[in-house]
Formats: structure tokens, sequence, C-alpha cells
């Protein structure tokens, strides 16, 4: 059995987080500044200029991505969990503008003046949010002044800009962060230091379970009462398009407009993939291109049209369920049509699938702990789980981004629980799926508190224990199904076995997003792009093959599968 592994934080980490929950407690404004001098001292892995009087322009752009555009406005961002919060807190945030981020789902609320409202579904949020703040401020503030001491004038000139910053790759790269609007944000900069305040209303966890009970409140109608349940956190458009057929059908008009637009340079990468007899690739490519192709402007139908090729078969989409920004779907198998099922996932004996009676229940992952107040809610909406799958990013410290993880043994920084369950997929289900990137099973997952919440030395030591895949959701959902399996709350700091222990299957798979060791691939500089499609739809067809395989079994159907706890995947596929 594993030997548990070190506490859940660095000494520094820790004193950051006491920091900003201890000044968090006030009942009014907070500012920023007060938590740059713990953060400075954590050492986070994702902002290792911290300290240098140079810009660190990689930590900027991760954190200008998770901000929204109209960032360089706000001087005062307020936390709250629900409506009623901002309303007594004399915040009419109905009347607001929603405004969204490029690198977060969280909803914000601006009064178009200088006060941003932000819905936290978890602590997680607080985790996530007040780093990602502070390594904004500090390093606005940082480009700001080499900017004055370069007197620069024109925040067009890159040329001057360069010379400020470091070089032609830092201004590109800067642009990047800041968006269409870099000239209007970089003389925002030269003319105001950047000097936050912030404003936590409530962080219970009553209002979490609340929050998370109107998020199912709205899901609940959609789902018939009495039928089992599969759970998925996954995205909201892989499940979709697997097994919905939308895109296959119009594949002649997605190409189409592909060809009038070949963003992303993927017109040639279709082509030589249909030329070298790649269906895989290609269907990935098309997938990528649908989200495009349904918002092209003047097509405003194309939505629907979507909509309701998906409803004919089985798969309802409800976006912001409660007005939380988790999407989910509900998909009745019997409903779904195989012809129209992607290839990659139709097994022997599917079309018996008509006879099933249950769903999936498809969720847009949460972040952090969020995920296990939303399967807690889940779990006691519905009458029978009979497997949970989930998939999401990860970093890695031992492979390349595109590569899939799949663990056998999860430690929880939330709880200090190190888990251990039987994973019911491995590298055979996923890798015919994979050109590229390479599948690595029984592995050891670090389920972390926040990107920015960890240094090298404290992931140094993780490594020598063996785990190489850092993440944010596997821990809290497995908090939750222990939960769903004991008559008791989940312990903490133990070690937890669920081998035997629950009478549904798990399916935990990880892709890889960053790698934080190499030099060559950051999350912090690199976007997965359509790059991650390949193991993106790799991870999903495993997870859609498998709950297949364990319905027919249910139904008595004979299958190649059987009751094996791995599948396989037909000869000649």
């Amino acid at each position: 059995m594993d030997r548990q592994p070190p506490r859940a934080t660095s000494d520094e980490i820790d004193l950051y987080i006491r920091t900003y929950y201890s000044l968090l407690r006030s009942s009014g404004d907070v500012r920023v500044r007060a938590f740059e001098e713990a953060h400075l001292y954590s050492r986070s892995s994702l902002h290792l200029g911290a300290e240098e009087m140079e810009p660190d322009l990689a930590a900027f752009a991760y954190s200008a991505g998770r901000l929204p555009d109209c960032m360089p406005r706000i001087r005062r961002l307020v936390l709250g969990q629900s409506p009623a919060q901002f309303r007594a807190a004399g915040l009419p945030i109905e009347r607001w503008q929603v405004v969204r981020t490029r690198g977060r789902r969280r909803p914000l609320r601006w009064d178009g003046n200088d006060t941003l409202a932000a819905f936290i579904a978890s602590a997680s949020d607080i985790d996530d949010l007040i780093p990602i703040l502070t390594a904004y401020q500090l390093e606005w503030n940082k480009i700001r002044e080499h900017m004055i001491a370069a007197r620069i004038t024109d925040v067009a000139d890159d040329a001057a800009l360069a010379n400020a910053l470091g070089g032609e790759a830092a201004v590109a790269r800067l642009r990047g962060a800041l968006g269409p609007r870099s000239n209007a944000v970089l003389a925002d900069m030269l003319a105001v230091e950047c000097d936050l305040f912030v404003r936590l209303l409530d962080g219970s966890f009553r209002e979490y379970q609340r929050s998370a009970q109107r998020w199912w409140n709205a899901i609940a109608p959609h789902v018939p009462p009495g039928r089992p349940v599969y759970f998925v956190s996954a995205n909201s458009h892989s499940l979709a398009n697997l097994l919905g057929g939308y895109a296959l059908a119009h594949r002649d008009e997605i190409l189409a407009f592909l060809r009038r637009r070949n963003f992303e340079d993927l017109v040639p990468r279709y082509d030589e993939a249909i030329a070298a007899g790649d269906h895989g690739l290609a269907t990935n490519i098309l997938y990528y291109s649908l989200r495009s192709f349904i918002h092209e402007p003047g097509e405003t139908h194309r939505l629907a049209q979507v909509q309701e090729s998906d409803a004919a078969r089985g798969i309802r989409a409800i976006a912001s369920p409660g007005k939380i920004d988790v999407d989910a779907q509900v998909i009745d198998l019997a409903m779904l049509r195989p012809d129209d099922v992607d290839p990659r996932v139709r097994i022997d004996g599917i079309e018996q699938l008509v006879r099933s009676r249950a769903v999936i229940i498809n969720i847009d992952y949460p972040l952090g702990m969020a995920a296990y107040h939303h399967l807690t809610s889940v779990a006691l909406g519905v009458e029978e789980i009979r497997g949970i799958y989930i998939m999401g990013k990860a970093a890695t410290l031992n492979g390349r981004v595109g590569d899939v993880m799949i663990s056998k043994v999860i430690h929880d920084e939330h709880s200090n629980n190190t888990y251990l369950f039987r994973n019911a997929l491995c590298a055979a289900d996923v890798q015919p799926f994979m050109k590229y990137g390479t599948v690595l099973d029984n592995q050891k997952a670090l389920t972390v508190r926040s990107a920015f919440l960890q240094n090298r030395e404290y992931m140094d030591v993780f490594y020598r224990e063996g785990y190489t895949v850092m993440e944010m959701e596997a821990g809290p959902y497995l908090s939750a199904g222990y939960e769903i399996a004991e008559p008791k709350r989940h312990p903490k700091d133990e070690i937890v076995s669920l081998v035997d222990q629950t009478n549904f299957e798990l399916g935990i798979i990880h892709y890889a997003s960053d790698t934080p060791y190499s030099r060559r691939q950051s999350l912090l500089s690199k976007s997965m792009s359509y790059f991650g499609m390949e193991s993106t739809y790799g991870c999903a067809s495993a997870i859609a093959r498998r709950i297949f395989a364990n319905e027919l079994v249910r139904l008595g159907e004979p299958t190649s599968f059987a009751s094996s706890p791995h599948l396989a995947v037909p000869a000649g596929r």
C-alpha cells in the first residue's frame, strides 16, 4: 500500500493561503497589495520571475487571460456566492454587463465603471483568483515602471517597447495577453498604477452547497425520474460531437466555411489528414471547427439547428444551470442513433441500447472544490449512479503536452487524503485513438488547490514519491464518491481505499496541457489549440465505449468486452 505523501502544502504556500483568508475576513475592501509579500515568498512555479526586476510576461499573460478584457478599468472586485448577497451589499448586478474571460469559466458582472463582481462556486475560486489578481498587479506595475524608465510616449511603437521590455518576442507576448485593445491598455499602464481592492461578501460552506443545489434544480427537470445515471465530468462538446453526429452530417458545410476562413491554417492540415487516411484527425478538425462555424457572423440560426439535431438524438443541453457557469447535458442512451455515432465509439451490439433506461449526465468540469459540491448535488437528486468518469486537463511532470495520463492513486490537497481506486480505464482503451501522443497508465496524481499554489521545491517532493500528474478536480470528486458509497463524511489525512468499496465504476483520465518542468512547453505560453483535440477525443471515446459496454452487459447482450475491467478495440480499428 502507498505510504502517505508529505503534508498538503509547503510552508511558503501555507503562509500565503493563511494570509489571504485572514485578510478576506474583513467586512470591508482589502488592498491586493496586502497579499504581495506572501505571494513573492511563495515562489510559485507559475510566477518564477515575481521577485525579479524584469517583468515576467508569461505570468502576466497567464493572469490576464483569466481576467476579463475590462480589467484595466477595474479598481475593485467583489466576490460573492449568490445574487442575494450582492443585492444586500448594494450592488445591483442584475443590471450589470456580463463579461467573460478566455481561460476561466467564472460568472462575472461589470458595472461599466471600476467594479467587477465575481461569483465563487467553492473555496477553489478564491484560491485561484487571489493569486491571479496579485500576479496581474505585480507584473502590471513592473511593465509600467519599465515603460516609464524607457520614456515611452507612443505605445504603438513596438521598437521602443521591445527595447524597454526585452525584445520583439516579449512585445508580441504582451500584446497577445492584452488582446485587440492592447494600445489602449498600454496607455492605461503608463497613466495609472495598478492598485486593486477586493472584498469577500461571504465564503461559507453552506452557501457553496446552496449554490450547487440551485445548479442541480435547473438540470433535474431534464432527467427522467427513476432512471439510472452515468455521471461524466468532461467538457461541453466532446460527447455531444461523438454521439450526436451533427458535424459528420454537415461535413461539407463546415469544410466550405473552413476553406473560406482557414483559421489556424487548418485547411492544409485537414487535406493532409484525408490524404494520409487519418480519418480520426480529420474528424477532430471538423469538431474543432464546429464552434466557429456555429458562431459565424450572420448565421445565428446554426446554434438552434445543432441543438435541435442533438435533441432528436436524445442529447439535451442546459446552459449555465441556476446561473452557474457549469453547463450540463443529459443524454438518453435509448435515443441515440447508432448510424450517426462517431465510428470510434461504435461497439458490437450498440443498436441494443434502444432498450436501455440509462442516461448520461455530462457536466462541463467545474473548478476544484466545486466538483465536490456538484457531484454531491447530482447524487442526492438521482436514484442510482452506475459510473463516475472524470476527464480533464492536467500538468504532467514526465510527459509532453497532449499526452494522456490514467491514474490509480490520487492525493488530494483539500482533504490531505490519498485515494486508492481501481481505474476502469487503461492505456489500451485510449492508445488506438492516439497517433501523436503517448498514453501513460498506472500513474499517481496530485490534486492541487490552485495552479499558482505550488512551487518547485514542493513539486520535487511529490515527484520523488512518484506523483507525475497535477490537476484540480479528481480529489474533490473522490471525496464526493466516498460519501456516495459510505454512510459517513469523507475522512481527512488518511489513506482511503475505494478499490472494493463502491457499487459504481470509477474512471479518471487526464490529458496534459502543461509541462511545468519543461522550458519548451508551458501552460503559460502555449495554447493547446486544435492539437488538444486528439487527446480530448481519445479520452472521450474511451469513456463513451466503456459506458456502452457496461450498459450492454446489464442488458444481457453478448459483447466482446464481457465483464473485463478494460475495453478492447475491435480488430482493424
